[in-house]
């Protein structure tokens, strides 16, 4: 996009990012809300209709030109993996093997899409259903199936990745992010011109989330500091209980303007918008033009975790209406259409999914029970007194017991 269009949408300008409203000039009335059309309105930007036709677009098209038939089909493949561990990690709960499970079901396109635009060297911080972006930056499912299964207080090393940990306090991840790109901005990682060096921060909450004040303080201080930062927002329309229309009168990109920065609607179910606009923002924040904001329209289809009942508080019409925009089904057609893929390729990618899924359950199931001593390992990099207290007055407390004729102190050092 050029300067020009960027200014447009910050601007809000029609056709450039603009929300339906009052015309300008028109009185505003603030106990009226904002029409909620449910299909994310004329201001969201999409590549590809629900029916897997392909849209033209000026701006971001050109993000797409150097896409390969590999990475398309590429982007299939991620999908329905991803889909696949979800789908695994739902079952494994439901048979005890997890304490919970967060599900993504609905949002792949908006993760596998802004994923793959992420350069190695950047960096991303997570909520707790971010499994997608985890498989794309490198993680393996086997470290968030560890974190719900309780037997890992993480589940892989952030530098591996450049991919942080799940932060399941709500919004608080939005303040790290900031943090670590204004670091970033400090260190001279910004606007050098070198692709190699030249680093953008990417952020992930829910919509929910942006109701939180962390979230509000996090856009507070990366536009004071200019950070290198794109908060990636996937309004899946429901936290928890509530519905989206509940927080906010504007649509929630609209926010980031009264911050002092700009923000777009995206179709959170299209992977091809998905992708060109994170690429264009991350190419934005690299170059020293953050933060910005992206509200991926999309849909939480099932549960928001494996404790919730959906049914309580949505009617099962609005989950029929957002299948007939299901992201995995629209690419598959696309790509059906294009001649980018035939029967065998699908086929294909359903085998390995098979397969995928077989080797990550029997993984999860082997995982070793952790000694309860494991808690205190990794609270600090160097030893605490406070710690090493805590952690003393537990093995003691293991050691007073007895069983079977024998103290079970061996419980508190692992089996």
């Amino acid at each position: 996009m050029s300067d020009e269009a960027t200014r447009a949408v910050a601007d809000g300008e029609p056709g450039r990012g603009a929300a339906s409203g009052p015309p300008e000039g028109a009185a505003f009335d603030p106990t009226t809300p904002v029409p909620d059309t449910g299909d994310g309105g004329r201001e969201m930007i999409q590549l590809l209709t629900p029916e897997g036709q392909r849209i033209p677009n000026t701006d971001y098209d050109r993000y797409l030109a150097d896409l390969t038939g590999d990475d398309l089909r590429g982007f299939y493949r991620d999908l329905v993996l991803i889909r696949r561990l979800d789908a695994e990690g739902w079952s494994l709960q439901r048979q005890g093997e997890l304490g919970l499970w967060p599900s993504l079901l609905g949002q792949e396109a908006a993760q596998i899409g802004s994923g793959r635009a992420l350069r190695p060297h950047d960096y991303a911080f997570p909520t707790y259903r971010e499994h997608g972006v985890a498989y794309v930056r490198g993680v393996d499912p086997i470290g968030p199936l560890s974190l719900w299964r309780g037997v890992s207080q993480g589940g892989w090393d952030p530098h591996d990745h450049n991919f942080h940990l799940y932060t399941v306090v709500i919004g608080a991840q939005a303040l790290h992010a900031t943090g670590y790109a204004m670091g970033v901005a400090k260190d001279g990682h910004v606007g050098t011109g070198d692709p190699e060096r030249d680093t953008a921060v990417i952020v992930y909450f829910g919509d929910g989330a942006s109701s939180q004040g962390d979230v509000n303080e996090a856009f507070v201080y990366a536009a004071s500091f200019n950070a290198p930062l794109v908060f990636f927002c996937q309004n899946n329309q429901w936290a928890i209980s509530e519905p989206v229309t509940r927080q906010t009168r504007i649509p929630l990109y609209q926010r980031a303007r009264g911050f002092g920065f700009p923000g777009v609607r995206v179709d959170g179910n299209d992977v091809l918008a998905c992708y060109a606009v994170t690429k264009h923002f991350l190419d934005e924040a690299r170059s020293g033009n953050g933060p910005l904001f992206i509200e991926a329209f999309t849909y939480r289809m099932g549960a928001h975790t494996t404790a919730d009942d959906p049914t309580k508080y949505r009617i099962s019409a609005e989950v029929e209406r957002w299948k007939h925009r299901d992201p995995i089904l629209r690419y598959k057609s696309y790509l059906a259409h294009q001649g980018l893929a035939d029967r065998d390729f699908f086929a294909s990618v359903d085998a390995e999914a098979d397969a995928f899924a077989a080797d990550l359950r029997g993984r999860c199931l082997a995982l070793p029970d952790p000694s309860g001593a494991a808690m205190w390992d990794h609270v600090y990099e160097e030893q605490h007194p406070v710690m090493a207290a805590e952690r003393a007055a537990y093995l003691d407390y293991v050691e007073s017991f007895e069983s079977d004729g024998r103290t079970v102190a061996a419980a508190g050092e692992g089996r």
